[in-house]
């Protein structure tokens, strides 16, 4: 396992949620954070000072990650005040409702943008820098099933899953790309635990987790030194049921 102390890393969609969880439990470990957000200001703002108040340092910085094309700049301008960055979480997300019976491109677009083509853009202007690190890319733990919900959100989130593979390929030696595909641990927005809890049976283990869990497991992959190309479900087992897409 190797030490994040003195490393940078750029959380996408860093001031609520999971993107908090990861850059606090990152900063924990010695890492100073980038704190990317899209509108969520004040949010950033106060989550820098809280990962500062842990002995490390902290920036924000604001970017459009729906328009891929912004990506390469926003990770310079977050180079450029950071000084470096050898580790990187694409979190950035949205999750709306669209069905198979309704769905239009825009939404499939707007999703596939955001959570496949952003991140790779991303994570190829990390490895043109020349450094030495590691990238995690959240997925979803639906992948391995269908989410007939949210079918342009899944459909985006299997596309991070491919790409996660190809880029673990294509950005060896010098970064190591892996997933993490969370399942039952935050309800939707506007909901709260009691909303979790009616769905822990969905999973083997028969409860449901924390941002907490899913930020260890971000830790974990960027701490060992030889996983690549992995995706580690953090789900309670919910991916054992799929059987969409075969195993």
């Amino acid at each position: 396992m190797i030490t994040l102390a003195e490393k940078t890393a750029l959380v996408t969609g860093a001031a609520k949620r999971l993107g908090r969880a990861t850059s606090l439990a990152l900063a924990n470990e010695g890492a100073n954070i980038v704190v990317h957000y899209a509108t969520s200001k004040s949010e950033a703002e106060t989550l820098a000072h809280e990962i500062e108040s842990a002995g490390v340092k902290a920036w924000t910085v604001k970017g459009n990650l729906a328009n891929p094309a912004e990506a390469p700049e926003l990770f310079e301008r977050a180079r450029s005040a950071a000084g470096s960055i050898e580790l990187l979480v694409n979190n950035a997300s949205i999750f709306p409702e669209s069905t198979f019976a309704e769905f239009g491109s825009d939404e499939v677009h707007a999703n596939i943008d955001l959570h496949a083509i952003a991140p790779a853009f991303l994570a190829r202007a990390l490895h043109r820098t020349g450094v030495t690190g590691a990238v995690v890319n959240m997925i979803d733990c639906m992948i391995a099933d269908y989410d007939r919900k949210h079918l342009a959100y899944h459909l985006s989130k299997r596309m991070l899953h491919t790409l996660t593979r190809i880029m673990a390929v294509e950005l060896a030696p010098r970064l190591r790309v892996s997933g993490v595909a969370p399942g039952l641990v935050l309800p939707p927005v506007g909901k709260d635990e009691s909303y979790l809890a009616t769905l822990a049976s969905t999973n083997a283990l028969n409860r449901f987790g924390s941002p907490e869990d899913i930020a260890a497991t971000v830790v974990f992959l960027m701490k060992s030194d030889f996983i690549a190309g992995e995706v580690i479900y953090v789900d309670g087992g919910r991916n054992l049921r799929g059987s969409m897409y075969g195993g």
